[in-house]
């Protein structure tokens, strides 16, 4: 039969919640407020509501059994989070606000859902012993005093959960091939372990754009000289003062051509523990280096800029990667720093795994953030070729050939001009160990072509 349920503050919270944390996606990424709210309602919105749905008993009075029915809600919640962040990585959608919308809208469904309760069949209780009641009016209890087994919503926690376990193990690209990828947020490490001998000769095409063509070569340098094209690279960030570094990652190093060298047809970057003093005031642990088609100085010309196209790169990453933060990404020529952002391939604190993501601002004004994490190998054994095709309706990401993650939403899609950078950061997240005072990261070559 179908039980008409009032409107009670278990049905009302759960919604409100889901409407105040959309709402609050319009305050600024930084607000305490915002993170509060959302985390609140993906916490125990969605999952209140399908409990509260599910239901087939009142509600527990005793405190072990609401401690039960508040762990059954955290974890229904975050099983329809997961599988709401799955669905949209999978159709390329993916964005914080619709994540929080998606939510917010399956909540009020359910909390406007009638219940259906089996009918029970009439019985008598037995005359020489009494039926076993609750304090507050009276809910059947088994004969040694616990509650009944919540059939229907272990059943469902269960169903979701591992629906969300076996989803988290997949691509996160709307058609992403990669094999060897976990999703951001994932709750399980990828189980293959596809590590690519050092011996092994790249996949023939790995050192050419993707059969879209027809493409044309706009830039390539595969450093056969004996120093760095001063004509191309400059190697520092727009806002070289004698130096530079990343003050916004509170990174550990600060960038200097010294660390910067080309000899025997590869261009390496060199992290050394050594103090160094910025012309910022502060003195930094680290020295590195990095390149970039950008500026000299802040009022400079850039060297070059690209909007749209194919960049690819063979890359060996270094192989003492804790406190490491290798990385070869395209950031906007104009903002200097700011949003969009093209991460073709970073290596936080890892060897073995390629963070391959795309930072933008939607039209409504929020963070975009599609990520896809490609591994594990070990990039430290030998050069791998990392390319991005981006393009005005997709942008697609490939490791040695291979295609392993994309994004086909044209709203956050960048399409503006952008500078090449290649950099060897330190300290991000965490610094390296005590013992580690140099590394280094290796390129074969760098090239970019345009239709």
């Amino acid at each position: 039969m179908t039980a008409v349920r009032p409107w009670t503050p278990s049905r009302l919270l759960p919604v409100l919640g889901g409407w105040c944390a959309l709402a609050a996606q319009l305050l600024p990424v930084g607000v305490p407020l915002r993170a509060v709210v959302v985390a609140a309602f993906l916490l125990a919105g969605p999952g209140a509501a399908a409990a509260d749905w599910a239901r087939p008993l009142p509600r527990p009075a005793r405190g072990p059994d609401r401690l039960s029915a508040a762990g059954l809600v955290v974890a229904l919640s975050l099983a329809l989070a997961v599988l709401t962040a799955e669905a949209l990585f999978f159709t390329g959608s993916f964005g914080a606000a619709r994540a929080v919308l998606v939510l917010a809208v399956l909540t009020t469904v359910l909390a406007l859902l009638p219940r259906h309760l089996p009918r029970r069949p009439l019985h008598r209780p037995h005359p020489l012993r009494r039926p076993h009641r609750d304090r507050d009016g009276g809910r059947d209890r088994r004969p040694d005093g616990r509650p009944p087994v919540r059939w229907r919503l272990l059943t469902v926690a269960t169903v979701l959960a591992l629906s969300a376990s076996c989803g988290a193990t997949g691509s996160i690209g709307s058609t992403g091939s990669g094999g060897n990828g976990t999703a951001v947020g994932s709750l399980v490490a990828p189980s293959a372990p596809a590590a690519a001998p050092s011996t092994a000769p790249l996949p023939v095409g790995a050192d050419q754009p993707p059969s879209t063509g027809p493409w044309h070569s706009v830039f390539r340098d595969d450093f056969n000289g004996s120093g760095l094209d001063h004509g191309s690279w400059a190697t520092c960030y727009d806002w070289n003062d004698g130096g530079c570094t990343n003050a916004g990652n509170q990174e550990d190093q600060w960038y200097l051509p010294s660390q910067v060298s080309v000899a025997d047809g590869k261009l390496t970057l060199t992290a050394e523990r050594r103090a160094t003093n910025g012309s910022d005031g502060k003195t930094y642990p680290w020295t590195s280096g990095m390149v970039s088609t950008g500026r000299d100085q802040w009022d400079g010309t850039p060297r070059k800029t690209f909007t749209y196209g194919y960049f690819a790169a063979a890359i060996r990453t270094t192989g003492q990667a804790a406190g490491m933060f290798p990385a070869f990404w395209l950031l906007p020529a104009g903002t200097r720093g700011g949003l969009p952002e093209l991460d073709i391939a970073e290596f936080i604190n890892t060897d073995q795994y390629a963070d391959l993501n795309l930072h933008a601002q939607a039209p409504d004004g929020t963070n975009i953030d599609a990520h896809y994490s490609h591994g594990p190998v070990d990039f430290s054994s030998g050069y791998h070729v990392f390319g991005l095709d981006w393009e005005p309706d997709a942008v697609t990401w490939y490791v040695d050939g291979v295609q392993v993650f994309q994004v086909t939403d044209r709203s956050v899609i960048p399409n503006v001009p952008m500078e090449v950078i290649l950099d060897l950061a330190v300290g991000y997240h965490q610094s390296p160990p005590a013992g580690v005072d140099r590394t280094q990261v290796d390129v074969d070559w760098v090239g970019v072509w345009q239709h």
